[in-house]
């Protein structure tokens, strides 16, 4: 069951901890502080990171110049050394320490009963409410490599590494509160160093605003640094003489938000989340730049000293993410940001088609409308490139062309939906023009029997796309193209003169979910009306279907897409995850298995047909599946597709933009990869 271990697919869980102080009370700190640790690693996470000078509490000001306070700062450091030999989790803690004749703002990190490093702060800042340098010296004062501490000699400077032998993506590094807010802080250097997991250890006094701007500063650099970001600011119980703290932990990743602690609470708290190392480590391969900066910093990143250790993570047993998967990684979730984004993609598709329109100097265009999801999202994003362009809608001239497999359905809300927007409305029956195709080349079908294969299914995809081109030509028009991103991953378009090919396409950067999802809002708006929204909601209901094999004359398509190249709520994830990130089958099968689950799960866009769950054996044919369509069968198509405007950060695949591949690669590596991958349900109420 170590398939379900987080700890085997790349994360570690990490903690914050915010003790309630007692000023210049180190033991009693110390305590707090141990009782935090505790609870974070029976949380199983393996690092924990507490505030700035929080054994001795950051305002004692002068006290700081106490020889007794200096000395119980040390004992309360050495009591938490103690308590570390039977914890599995490292700890990271502020308090004040005298290194030959200097004081400094430090941070040690301490770990199975070892003192593995102390950080002093790099810079001190001395304006306004702050006055560190009359109590401490910057760390560049400092000459010394090691100093003793317990009587264990104990590796000093701000150019530490801490870098685990078991896990090489888990290396962290230590900065101390202003650090952060400088134009460069030292954190940078450390992960142009190799640091993955960034460390702050913070006092920050609390002001109006403040808290908003810390968290501009941890997720910009977290983001700038392709890193994580462990930030802990002081809490209750440090002086209120002059100024207020709150209790600001957070934990970013890249720029995301992972967790935050409650501010301005008056007992301990400590929060976790899992980080992502192996993601972190994909943005920085791919990101040549970062590359590039390392060199350009070479002599500042050279003189950093690694210091291993041994993590021992918890890889046994099954230990599921807490952390939340949304199962639409392509769709919003948050909803308040709903309405903005799905404005900004319908921008991008109009822009792009109207940019076209112009350089080519037409104005009009041709699109074939099937009564489905992609050719009503093309639609709409073509009247609405007329509206742009100050054109009228009738100069797009849409067609509807039923053919054998062509539901009353489909072709009614075809019709409807021409007329609703307003654009030129035409019907063109195909399937003279494919039987004589049939006929030419003598298919059975031809004779009136009942073979329904690939042949007979290109023959109608060709003649409809065949049709457009033509009408194109006769009308001086731009052939705009419907197929979306899910179906040119799946290879599920037919190629060369089929639905693959058009002038210009609008969705092609668009999966299918998210073409669900801004339908769904358009509905939801009723900008176009009542009647139109509720014609968009039944085409929303509709079977996703390529409507090519006869069937019956019931209310759906007789053929389901789904059916065969899996449901488009899986496969855009399982997209996803390949392709911004490139994971490993099996770990792509695990966060699927974990949005999937019950216990795990963010919000339902609207227009989704809900399935509560999939299993891991489900998971494990369907990416199976995935991986042989994608990387197998289907580069060739996407080797020759038309322009088409990206829309997400989630990637396209243009040949001349995000993905370039081999059109005869094998498959063979990644179908291994699902080898790992169970088809038992783990026990999650059993012991972990």
């Amino acid at each position: 069951m170590e398939f379900f271990n987080f700890y085997n697919h790349g994360f570690i869980r990490v903690a914050v901890g915010i003790p309630v102080v007692r000023i210049a009370d180190p033991l009693a700190n110390a305590e707090r502080t141990i009782a935090l640790l505790e609870q974070a690693d029976e949380r199983h996470a393996v690092l924990a990171v507490f505030p700035e000078l929080g054994l001795s509490g950051y305002s004692c000001e002068d006290l700081f110049g106490q020889a007794a306070l200096l000395e119980a700062c040390r004992d309360a450091l050495l009591r938490i050394r103690e308590a570390s030999l039977r914890l599995s989790i490292v700890a990271v803690v502020g308090l004040p320490l005298e290194v030959n004749g200097a004081l400094y703002n430090c941070a040690a990190v301490v770990y199975r009963g070892r003192i593995l490093g102390i950080v002093p702060k790099t810079y001190l800042p001395n304006y306004r409410e702050f006055y560190e340098l009359r109590q401490f010296a910057p760390a560049e004062y400092a000459r010394e490599q090691e100093i003793v501490v317990g009587g264990d000699a104990v590796p000093f400077g701000s150019r530490l590494l801490f870098a685990a032998v078991d896990e090489p993506l888990f290396v962290f590094a230590v900065e101390i509160c202003e650090d952060l807010w400088v134009p460069i802080p030292p954190s940078s250097y450390a992960a142009m160093a190799g640091a993955t997991v960034l460390i702050n250890l913070s006092a920050s006094n609390i002001t109006i605003g403040k808290d908003d701007y810390r968290r501009e500063l941890v997720s910009n650099q977290s983001a700038r640094c392709l890193a994580a970001y462990l930030y802990t600011a002081a809490g209750w119980g440090e002086s209120t003489t002059d100024l207020a703290w709150d209790g600001h932990g957070m934990i970013y990743e890249n720029g995301n938000r992972l967790a935050e602690t409650e501010r301005f609470l008056d007992v301990n708290q400590v929060v976790t989340a899992e980080i992502d190392l192996e993601r972190l480590a994909v943005d920085r391969r791919r990101q040549g730049t970062f590359a590039q900066s390392r060199f350009e910093h070479r002599d500042r990143i050279e003189d950093f000293r690694r210091i291993p250790f041994q993590a021992d993570l918890p890889r046994e047993g099954v230990l599921p993410l807490e952390r939340v998967y949304e199962r639409f990684p392509y769709v919003a979730s948050d909803l308040r940001r709903k309405e903005e984004r799905c404005r900004e993609i319908y921008q991008i598709q109009v822009q792009g088609l109207a940019t076209r329109l112009q350089a080519a100097g037409l104005q009009k265009a041709v699109l074939g409308i099937s009564g489905g999801l992609d050719s009503t999202q093309a639609l709409l994003v073509t009247c609405r490139a007329m509206d742009r362009l100050g054109l009228p809608r009738s100069n797009v001239l849409a067609y509807t062309m039923p053919s054998f497999g062509t539901s009353e359905r489909t072709l009614a809300q075809a019709i409807k939906l021409m007329a609703a927007l307003g654009c030129t409305a035409h019907q063109i029956d195909v399937r003279p023009s494919c039987n004589q195709m049939l006929r030419d080349i003598g298919h059975p079908a031809a004779q009136g029997k009942a073979v329904y294969d690939t042949t007979f299914e290109n023959v109608q995809a060709g003649e409809r796309t065949s049709h457009l081109f033509r009408l194109a030509n006769v009308q001086n028009a731009l052939v705009v193209g419907t197929s979306d991103l899910s179906e040119m991953a799946l290879g599920w378009c037919t190629y060369g003169v089929g639905d693959q090919m058009a002038h210009y396409h609008v969705n092609a950067s668009v999966p299918k979910t998210l073409i669900r999802h801004l339908i769904a809002w358009e509905a939801e708006r009723e900008a176009l009306g009542s009647e139109t929204s509720d014609l968009l909601r039944e085409i929303l209901a509709t079977e996703i279907s390529p409507e090519l094999i006869p069937g019956g004359n019931g209310d759906q398509p007789e053929q389901r897409s789904e059916a065969v190249v899996g449901p488009y709520s899986l496969q855009d994830f399982h997209l996803y995850y390949i392709l911004r990130f490139g994971y490993r089958p099996a770990k792509v099968a695990f966060l699927a298995w974990t949005a999937w689950n019950d216990r795990n799960h963010g919000s339902w866009p609207s227009g989704e047909l809900e399935r509560p769950q999939w299993s891991i054996a489900e998971i494990k044919g369907w990416l199976r599946l995935f991986l042989r369509r994608f990387f197998a069968e289907s580069q060739f198509k996407r080797s020759c597709i038309p322009n088409a405007p990206k829309v997400g950060s989630g990637g396209s695949l243009s040949p001349r933009g995000d993905y370039r591949a081999p059109s005869d690669s094998p498959a063979m590596v990644w179908l291994a990869g699902c080898d790992a991958i169970p088809e038992q349900e783990p026990n999650l109420s059993g012991p972990r």
